[in-house]
């Protein structure tokens, strides 16, 4: 009956409508939820939750104290400690009547396909009107956050502490640097690279590196660099000519 557990060799705990395959590895107090699946040659670390329904594929490893809930793990994927997927999203809207904050309802999935590796403490919310998708082989570093309903292309990399918002469409073979990020509800073409620190605010097309805040072309980006140097120099020998005109006149 779904809702009860059975206690493993390993002290792992495992709903008994669970169906876990035969070559899984179970590591101690890991729990295995109703009706969830975990395929051929998978390992589920040492305190880590498989949620409802949740599908997890084969020949995958799952380390320690990740959380796993609305949604589907493809095969051969990696995800590291701490990562949590299929939460709610950050949807929240203010009642025009009674001035209250509501939730909006967060009710789909997170589709993740083969290969995919996740790094440690990243977090990937559920779609609220689509399901929040990344496509295989996507790689994505620690301390990471994806948003609801977020669609990430196949062979993709985000590196450490980059953002992408919700509902935002990033296409295939794209590169996020440290810290960088995109905001909502916006496209970014395949083969786009975005630079560390930098934040793209509006839809790129295919092709092209960009830098800075708001995000712009690398090559405006380093001539605006440029003339920001060449103003600070002009600056600073007004003043010293200034100086110099205020000492003669005394």
């Amino acid at each position: 009956m779904e809702g009860e557990y059975r206690l493993t060799r390993s002290y792992a705990t495992v709903d008994v409508t669970a169906q876990v395959d035969s070559s899984a590895i179970l590591e101690p107090f890991c729990c295995v939820m109703a009706r969830a699946r975990i395929g051929p040659r998978t390992r589920v670390g040492a305190h880590t939750v498989v949620g409802t329904d949740v599908q997890v594929g084969a020949d995958c490893i799952i380390y320690h104290h990740v959380t796993l809930m609305n949604c589907q793990i493809g095969d051969r994927c990696v995800i590291h400690n701490g990562v949590a997927i299929g939460q709610d999203g950050f949807g929240f809207e203010v009642d025009s009547q009674s001035g209250q904050v509501r939730k909006k309802p967060q009710e789909l999935y997170v589709r993740i396909g083969h290969e995919v590796e996740i790094g440690a403490n990243t977090c990937i919310d559920r779609g609220s009107w689509r399901d929040t998708c990344i496509e295989d082989g996507v790689k994505i570093d620690n301390l990471v956050q994806i948003g609801h309903n977020v669609h990430i292309g196949a062979n993709s990399f985000i590196c450490g502490q980059a953002g992408v918002a919700g509902s935002t469409q990033i296409g295939r073979y794209c590169r996020f640097g440290g810290r960088s990020g995109a905001l909502d509800h916006i496209e970014v073409g395949d083969h786009v690279d975005v630079a560390a620190n930098s934040v793209l605010t509006r839809s790129v097309p295919a092709r092209g590196v960009y830098a800075g805040f708001p995000a712009m072309p690398i090559r405006d980006w380093r001539m605006l660099q440029v003339a920001l140097r060449r103003l600070g120099r002009s600056n600073r020998r007004r003043r010293t000519d200034d100086s110099a005109e205020a000492e003669s006149s005394e």
